[in-house]
Protein backbone atom coordinates (compact mmCIF):
# COMPACT_ATOMS: atom_id res chain seq x y z
CA UNK A 1 0.00 0.00 0.00
CA UNK A 2 1.31 3.43 -0.95
CA UNK A 3 2.43 5.50 2.01
CA UNK A 4 0.93 8.94 2.50
CA UNK A 5 2.74 12.13 3.44
CA UNK A 6 1.30 11.84 6.97
CA UNK A 7 3.06 8.48 7.37
CA UNK A 8 6.47 10.04 6.76
CA UNK A 9 6.19 13.56 8.13
CA UNK A 10 7.53 14.82 11.45
CA UNK A 11 4.43 15.69 13.43
CA UNK A 12 4.20 19.11 15.02
CA UNK A 13 6.18 22.25 14.25
CA UNK A 14 9.32 23.56 15.89
CA UNK A 15 8.94 27.30 15.54
CA UNK A 16 10.38 30.67 16.37
CA UNK A 17 9.12 34.25 15.89
CA UNK A 18 10.51 36.48 13.11
CA UNK A 19 12.53 38.60 15.56
CA UNK A 20 14.66 35.64 16.75
CA UNK A 21 18.41 36.44 16.41
CA UNK A 22 20.37 34.19 14.07
CA UNK A 23 22.54 32.94 16.92
CA UNK A 24 19.44 31.69 18.74
CA UNK A 25 18.16 30.07 15.53
CA UNK A 26 21.44 28.12 15.39
CA UNK A 27 20.93 26.98 19.01
CA UNK A 28 17.39 25.78 18.30
CA UNK A 29 18.48 23.84 15.21
CA UNK A 30 21.28 22.07 17.07
CA UNK A 31 19.27 21.37 20.23
CA UNK A 32 16.43 19.81 18.23
CA UNK A 33 18.68 18.01 15.70
CA UNK A 34 16.81 19.54 12.76
CA UNK A 35 17.74 21.46 9.62
CA UNK A 36 15.03 24.14 9.61
CA UNK A 37 12.61 26.10 11.79
CA UNK A 38 9.13 27.33 10.92
CA UNK A 39 8.74 31.07 11.42
CA UNK A 40 5.35 31.99 12.86
CA UNK A 41 3.62 35.35 13.31
CA UNK A 42 1.94 36.62 16.48
CA UNK A 43 -1.13 34.44 15.79
CA UNK A 44 0.94 31.27 15.37
CA UNK A 45 0.46 31.18 11.61
CA UNK A 46 3.50 29.89 9.66
CA UNK A 47 4.96 32.67 7.51
CA UNK A 48 8.34 31.30 6.48
CA UNK A 49 11.16 28.79 6.92
CA UNK A 50 14.75 29.33 7.96
CA UNK A 51 17.29 26.54 7.42
CA UNK A 52 20.86 25.74 8.36
CA UNK A 53 21.80 26.67 4.78
CA UNK A 54 20.32 30.14 5.32
CA UNK A 55 22.57 30.52 8.36
CA UNK A 56 25.58 29.69 6.20
CA UNK A 57 24.82 32.90 4.32
CA UNK A 58 25.04 34.84 7.57
CA UNK A 59 28.34 33.19 8.49
CA UNK A 60 29.77 33.85 5.02
CA UNK A 61 28.80 37.52 5.13
CA UNK A 62 30.35 38.05 8.58
CA UNK A 63 33.90 38.00 7.25
CA UNK A 64 35.24 40.61 9.70
CA UNK A 65 34.32 42.15 13.02
CA UNK A 66 32.20 44.95 11.58
CA UNK A 67 30.20 42.66 9.33
CA UNK A 68 29.82 40.17 12.17
CA UNK A 69 28.18 42.80 14.36
CA UNK A 70 25.82 43.68 11.50
CA UNK A 71 24.87 40.05 10.93
CA UNK A 72 24.35 39.45 14.65
CA UNK A 73 21.62 42.08 14.56
CA UNK A 74 19.78 40.24 11.78
CA UNK A 75 16.77 38.13 12.70
CA UNK A 76 15.11 35.00 11.36
CA UNK A 77 12.52 37.08 9.56
CA UNK A 78 15.22 38.73 7.44
CA UNK A 79 16.69 35.49 6.13
CA UNK A 80 13.62 33.26 6.04
CA UNK A 81 12.19 31.78 2.86
CA UNK A 82 8.66 33.00 2.28
CA UNK A 83 5.99 32.11 1.29
CA UNK A 84 6.00 28.50 2.48
CA UNK A 85 5.24 25.64 0.09
CA UNK A 86 2.74 23.23 1.62
CA UNK A 87 1.30 19.81 0.87
CA UNK A 88 -1.73 17.97 2.18
CA UNK A 89 -1.18 15.16 4.69
CA UNK A 90 -3.39 12.63 2.89
CA UNK A 91 -1.70 12.59 -0.52
CA UNK A 92 0.80 9.91 -1.69
CA UNK A 93 4.39 10.59 -0.69
CA UNK A 94 5.37 10.62 -4.36
CA UNK A 95 3.37 13.86 -4.74
CA UNK A 96 5.64 15.45 -2.14
CA UNK A 97 8.70 14.27 -4.08
CA UNK A 98 7.40 15.81 -7.32
CA UNK A 99 6.55 19.10 -5.60
CA UNK A 100 9.98 19.32 -3.96
CA UNK A 101 11.64 18.83 -7.35
CA UNK A 102 9.36 21.36 -9.00
CA UNK A 103 9.86 24.01 -6.30
CA UNK A 104 13.50 23.08 -5.56
CA UNK A 105 12.53 22.65 -1.90
CA UNK A 106 14.23 20.48 0.70
CA UNK A 107 11.15 20.37 2.93
CA UNK A 108 7.42 21.13 2.87
CA UNK A 109 5.01 22.15 5.59
CA UNK A 110 2.21 19.58 5.84
CA UNK A 111 -1.33 20.84 6.25
CA UNK A 112 -4.60 19.20 7.28
CA UNK A 113 -7.99 20.95 7.32
CA UNK A 114 -6.22 24.24 6.73
CA UNK A 115 -3.87 23.84 9.70
CA UNK A 116 -0.12 23.18 9.63
CA UNK A 117 0.47 19.81 11.33
CA UNK A 118 4.04 18.87 10.49
CA UNK A 119 7.01 18.99 8.14
CA UNK A 120 8.18 16.47 5.54
CA UNK A 121 11.74 16.61 4.22
CA UNK A 122 13.86 15.02 1.51
CA UNK A 123 15.37 12.79 4.21
CA UNK A 124 11.91 11.49 5.08
CA UNK A 125 11.22 10.64 1.44
CA UNK A 126 14.60 8.93 1.05
CA UNK A 127 13.62 6.74 4.02
CA UNK A 128 10.48 5.74 2.09
CA UNK A 129 12.59 4.79 -0.92
CA UNK A 130 14.80 2.60 1.26
CA UNK A 131 11.85 0.41 2.22
CA UNK A 132 10.57 -0.17 -1.32
CA UNK A 133 12.53 -3.37 -1.99
CA UNK A 134 12.66 -6.28 0.42
CA UNK A 135 16.15 -7.55 1.16
CA UNK A 136 16.87 -10.99 -0.26
CA UNK A 137 18.99 -12.14 2.71
CA UNK A 138 21.35 -14.15 0.59
CA UNK A 139 24.65 -12.32 0.30
CA UNK A 140 26.69 -9.67 2.05
CA UNK A 141 25.35 -7.08 -0.40
CA UNK A 142 21.82 -7.57 0.94
CA UNK A 143 22.54 -6.29 4.45
CA UNK A 144 25.85 -4.37 4.35
CA UNK A 145 26.16 -0.64 4.90
CA UNK A 146 27.09 0.99 1.60
CA UNK A 147 27.92 4.24 3.37
CA UNK A 148 30.76 4.37 5.87
CA UNK A 149 33.16 6.67 7.65
CA UNK A 150 36.71 6.84 6.39
CA UNK A 151 39.73 8.74 7.63
CA UNK A 152 43.45 9.00 6.95
CA UNK A 153 45.88 7.08 9.10
CA UNK A 154 47.28 10.42 10.34
CA UNK A 155 43.92 11.59 11.73
CA UNK A 156 44.20 12.55 15.44
CA UNK A 157 42.15 10.24 17.64
CA UNK A 158 40.28 13.21 19.11
CA UNK A 159 39.12 14.19 15.61
CA UNK A 160 38.02 10.59 15.00
CA UNK A 161 36.09 10.60 18.28
CA UNK A 162 34.30 13.81 17.31
CA UNK A 163 33.12 12.55 13.92
CA UNK A 164 32.04 9.20 15.40
CA UNK A 165 30.00 11.08 18.00
CA UNK A 166 28.37 13.38 15.45
CA UNK A 167 27.43 10.56 13.07
CA UNK A 168 26.60 7.93 15.73
CA UNK A 169 28.96 5.47 14.03
CA UNK A 170 31.02 3.14 16.19
CA UNK A 171 33.86 2.57 13.73
CA UNK A 172 35.89 4.24 10.99
CA UNK A 173 37.76 2.67 8.06
CA UNK A 174 41.39 3.83 8.07
CA UNK A 175 43.19 4.40 4.74
CA UNK A 176 46.69 5.50 3.78
CA UNK A 177 47.68 8.40 1.52
CA UNK A 178 46.87 6.28 -1.54
CA UNK A 179 43.38 5.42 -0.22
CA UNK A 180 44.45 1.84 0.48
CA UNK A 181 42.47 0.40 3.42
CA UNK A 182 44.62 -0.43 6.43
CA UNK A 183 41.98 -1.56 8.90
CA UNK A 184 39.24 -0.30 11.20
CA UNK A 185 39.42 1.87 14.32
CA UNK A 186 36.58 1.51 16.82
CA UNK A 187 35.32 3.34 19.88
CA UNK A 188 36.83 0.60 22.02
CA UNK A 189 40.25 1.28 20.45
CA UNK A 190 39.97 4.89 21.57
CA UNK A 191 39.01 3.91 25.13
CA UNK A 192 42.22 1.91 25.54
CA UNK A 193 44.15 5.17 25.26
CA UNK A 194 42.46 7.22 27.96
CA UNK A 195 44.23 7.89 31.24
CA UNK A 196 43.36 9.95 34.32
CA UNK A 197 44.21 13.16 32.48
CA UNK A 198 42.06 12.32 29.44
CA UNK A 199 43.13 11.21 25.97
CA UNK A 200 46.70 11.14 24.67
CA UNK A 201 46.34 14.05 22.27
CA UNK A 202 49.46 13.22 20.26
CA UNK A 203 48.12 9.88 19.03
CA UNK A 204 46.73 9.25 15.55
CA UNK A 205 44.27 6.51 14.57
CA UNK A 206 47.11 4.40 13.11
CA UNK A 207 48.63 4.30 16.61
CA UNK A 208 45.53 2.83 18.25
CA UNK A 209 43.93 0.74 15.48
CA UNK A 210 43.54 -2.84 16.76
CA UNK A 211 41.46 -4.25 13.89
CA UNK A 212 43.81 -5.15 11.04
CA UNK A 213 42.53 -5.38 7.48
CA UNK A 214 39.94 -8.14 7.20
CA UNK A 215 37.74 -8.20 4.14
CA UNK A 216 34.72 -10.08 2.80
CA UNK A 217 33.64 -10.27 -0.82
CA UNK A 218 30.38 -8.48 -1.60
CA UNK A 219 29.05 -11.65 -3.24
CA UNK A 220 29.84 -13.89 -0.25
CA UNK A 221 26.97 -15.48 1.65
CA UNK A 222 25.89 -14.23 5.06
CA UNK A 223 26.91 -17.62 6.42
CA UNK A 224 30.48 -17.06 5.17
CA UNK A 225 30.55 -13.59 6.70
CA UNK A 226 29.27 -14.79 10.06
CA UNK A 227 31.77 -17.65 10.04
CA UNK A 228 34.67 -15.27 9.36
CA UNK A 229 33.58 -12.92 12.14
CA UNK A 230 33.41 -15.83 14.59
CA UNK A 231 36.81 -17.21 13.55
CA UNK A 232 38.58 -13.86 13.85
CA UNK A 233 36.49 -12.51 16.75
CA UNK A 234 35.74 -9.41 14.63
CA UNK A 235 32.52 -7.43 14.77
CA UNK A 236 33.19 -5.67 11.45
CA UNK A 237 34.48 -6.60 8.01
CA UNK A 238 35.44 -4.32 5.13
CA UNK A 239 33.43 -5.22 2.02
CA UNK A 240 35.34 -5.45 -1.27
CA UNK A 241 34.86 -6.97 -4.72
CA UNK A 242 37.33 -9.74 -5.51
CA UNK A 243 37.01 -8.80 -9.18
CA UNK A 244 38.39 -5.33 -8.46
CA UNK A 245 41.85 -5.95 -7.07
CA UNK A 246 43.09 -3.02 -5.04
CA UNK A 247 39.76 -1.24 -5.35
CA UNK A 248 38.35 1.15 -2.75
CA UNK A 249 36.04 -0.44 -0.14
CA UNK A 250 32.43 -0.85 -1.22
CA UNK A 251 31.09 -0.72 2.31
CA UNK A 252 31.28 -2.25 5.74
CA UNK A 253 29.48 -5.21 7.29
CA UNK A 254 28.98 -5.38 11.03
CA UNK A 255 27.56 -8.04 13.29
CA UNK A 256 24.74 -5.58 14.02
CA UNK A 257 23.81 -5.50 10.31
CA UNK A 258 23.25 -9.26 10.39
CA UNK A 259 21.33 -9.11 13.67
CA UNK A 260 19.18 -6.25 12.33
CA UNK A 261 18.20 -8.42 9.37
CA UNK A 262 17.26 -11.23 11.77
CA UNK A 263 15.05 -8.79 13.71
CA UNK A 264 13.37 -7.27 10.66
CA UNK A 265 9.61 -7.97 10.45
CA UNK A 266 9.04 -10.55 7.75
CA UNK A 267 12.55 -11.99 7.92
CA UNK A 268 13.13 -15.74 8.02
CA UNK A 269 13.82 -15.48 11.74
CA UNK A 270 10.48 -13.78 12.44
CA UNK A 271 8.26 -16.11 10.38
Amino acid sequence: MTKLVRDLMHKGLITCPPDTPLGQVAVLLVENHIHSLVITDSTGKPVGLISDFDLLTGEWLSADGENLETMKRLTAGKLMTSPIDTIEADVPWQDAAHLMLEKQDHRLVVSENGEAVGVVSISDLVAAISTQTKAARETVSDVMAYAFLVCRDKTPIIAAARIMTKTHWRSVIVVDINSKPLGIVTGQDLLWHVDQDGVYENLNVEDVMSHPLSTIDIHASLHEAANLMIQKHFHRLIVTDKNEAGGFPLGILSSFDIVAEMARPGSAWQG
